[in-house]
């Protein structure tokens, strides 16, 4: 890994426990060495991007360059999430990647709709989630330029 690569910080909303657990887990075997940090529901994931609260140390919870989206979340869904999020002029630069079980074709389109950089289908199996974990990890640390 070169010196000068920079970290990627990853932040996941993902209501489901096993599924963030896999996906650290997918991370540290894919080598793709990003920090990691989780919110269970849209409402947690709003208030650690706009710093309130108990996420208010921006040391502890930096503002992430990448966000794991699950659509499917008590209190506040993906979908309500991601919208407001691209109504915030700072919030709305951080590129979506919506992982989520939802194979419909309505979840893909609003999805997009709403500003998501790419819309992808949770892997059934652990070996294909860590290697879309590495080729995530390639794509946004080293190929994509972020502000």
């Amino acid at each position: 890994m070169n010196a000068d690569k920079k970290t990627l910080i990853i932040l996941m909303a993902d209501d489901d426990e096993d599924d963030r657990l896999l996906t650290h887990e997918a991370l540290i075997e894919s080598r793709v060495l990003n920090e990691l940090h989780f919110a269970e529901d849209g409402v947690q994931l709003m208030g650690y991007l706009r710093g309130e609260g108990v996420y208010a140390d921006r040391e502890k919870y930096p503002l992430p360059g990448l966000i794991l989206l699950d659509l499917n979340m008590p209190k506040m869904d993906g979908r309500e999430a991601l919208a407001e999020m691209k109504k915030d002029p700072v919030l709305k630069r951080i590129p979506v990647v919506i992982l989520t079980t939802s194979k419909a074709e309505e979840d893909m389109l609003k999805g997009y709709d709403l500003g998501a950089a790419s819309y992808i289908t949770k892997p059934v199996t652990f070996d294909v989630l860590v290697e879309l974990m590495r080729t995530l990890g390639k794509y946004w640390v080293e190929f994509v330029e972020l502000p």
